[in-house]
């Protein structure tokens, strides 16, 4: 089942049942509301001749006077004296008579309501008790009926309409959610149709079709098309560092050929002998740093907490200013990312290398440099691109990898590279036990 048939049979159950319920409470209230009208106009009708009968009882017997209308129909009325002898009864009884068992009760002084069925009608009674100030039907009782058909016809009508309202109100409910998913699932159906496309083709190239609409399946196109930008630039990367890396690897392996040739040609020599180490050691070299980049690029975000000072006071430099700041990190990798800075430094640079590591506004900071003129402007951001520069080419883009995997940051101003991680907090020097990095009220 799909979900635009779902939604539209949930729309027409709930408004089926909306209306159901409400008409339910409709047709209680108006049941309660025609019954209770047609007695108090069956009480009102005793209550008068009841009245009459005491104070005039000749009237009675006046061909029409017990007779009133009641709704559609003819109120029947019947008197009765305190024997219970008919004294006298209306014309819209015609031959019919009413239980004398119903006016036992009005008889005694006690009015009451009841339900009889006479001559195969359903009839409505009401029986009213005739105060003994006169003489005929003084100390009897009044009967006076009503049919029931009118109140149960309208009732009737009452239910038909509300089942009608109810199913109507459910195909027009479900037809208006019918359309208007049609409407807001085309889209998303042009859209799967796109990306059903592209998974077929395989062509990251290619973006799903702008629905023009700023509701959320417009925000869901772009956030695919985001998404396959994203997948489409991680696939260029790719090709590029396979390319790269073919492109590395080629020269090391094609000296270690040839040395090897030469080797079974004309045997080793001590200069042969240093030639295959030394490309050995390049290519291990190589391996070595394109699987630490593979995983700086793969690796989840690390949780332990890594001293910086620490790793700095190993990391080989001239002079080391290690100030004690704690991050979340992997220790190997972050070691590995300073070893490289003081490395570059050492290879590239002139003079004292020096790590200074320090907190500052929240950040744990990593600061490599020496005495060179340092990296032109130009070239800031080109050093920490993959096979940049000399060597593998691979050091400054694991710096950036590890920094990036930490939450971070790495950059060069001159000759001066850094670090910059999110800090969790300083270590005590006099204690050696971890404290907050924000200093608590009163401190300077």
């Amino acid at each position: 089942m799909t979900t635009r048939l779902r939604a539209v049979l949930a729309a027409a159950l709930a408004t089926l049942i909306a209306v159901a319920v409400l008409g339910s409470a409709v047709d209680v209230l108006v049941a309660r509301h025609l019954r209770q009208s047609l007695d108090s106009t069956l009480r009102a009708r005793g209550i008068e001749v009841a009245q009459l009968a005491a104070s005039t009882p000749a009237l009675l017997t006046t061909p029409g006077a017990l007779d009133s209308p009641i709704g559609t129909t003819l109120a029947m009325v019947q008197v009765v004296d305190r024997r219970g002898a008919v004294v006298a009864r209306s014309v819209s009884l015609g031959g019919r008579v009413l239980p004398l068992t119903l006016a036992r009760r009005a008889i005694g002084g006690r009015p009451g309501y009841a339900t009889a069925e006479v001559g195969g009608t359903k009839l409505r009674v009401f029986t009213a008790p005739i105060a003994a100030s006169g003489g005929g039907a003084a100390g009897g009782a009044v009967i006076v009926a009503a049919t029931t058909d009118d109140v149960e016809d309208t009732i009737r009508a009452v239910h038909a309409l509300t089942t009608f309202a109810a199913i109507a109100a459910a195909l027009v409910g479900a037809t208006a959610v019918w359309l208007l998913l049609g409407r807001a699932l085309r889209p998303l159906e042009r859209l799967d149709r796109a990306a059903a496309e592209i998974g077929r083709t395989g062509d990251s190239t290619r973006r799903l079709p702008d629905p023009d609409r700023r509701d959320e399946v417009g925000r869901l196109a772009a956030t695919l098309n985001e998404m396959l930008a994203t997948l489409e630039r991680a696939r260029e990367h790719e090709r590029q560092f396979v390319a790269d890396a073919s492109h590395e690897l080629r020269t090391p392996i094609t000296a270690l050929r040839g040395n090897v040739e030469h080797l079974a040609r004309h045997g080793a020599t001590p200069e042969l002998v240093a030639d295959l180490k030394a490309d050995a050691e390049r290519l291990a070299r190589l391996a070595e740093d394109l699987l630490a980049l593979s995983r700086e690029t793969a690796a989840a975000a690390p949780l332990a907490e890594v001293d910086l000072g620490a790793l700095a006071r190993d990391a080989g430099a001239d002079d080391v200013v290690a100030g004690p700041v704690v991050v979340r990190g992997d220790r190997d990798a972050l070691a590995r990312a300073i070893a490289n800075l003081v490395e570059n430094a050492r290879s590239y640079g002139k003079g004292t290398v020096r790590v200074v590591t320090a907190a500052q506004d929240g950040s744990a900071l990593v600061r490599v440099s020496d005495d060179g003129p340092g990296v032109p402007d130009g070239d800031r951001e080109r050093v920490f691109e993959r096979f940049h520069g000399q060597g593998s080419g691979l050091g400054l883009a694991i710096v950036r990898a590890t920094a990036e995997r930490h939450g971070g940051r790495a950059y060069v101003e001159g000759a001066t590279f850094t670090i910059e991680l999110p800090a969790v907090r300083k270590a005590s020097e006099a204690t050696g036990n971890l404290v907050d990095e924000e200093p608590e009220k009163g401190e300077s």
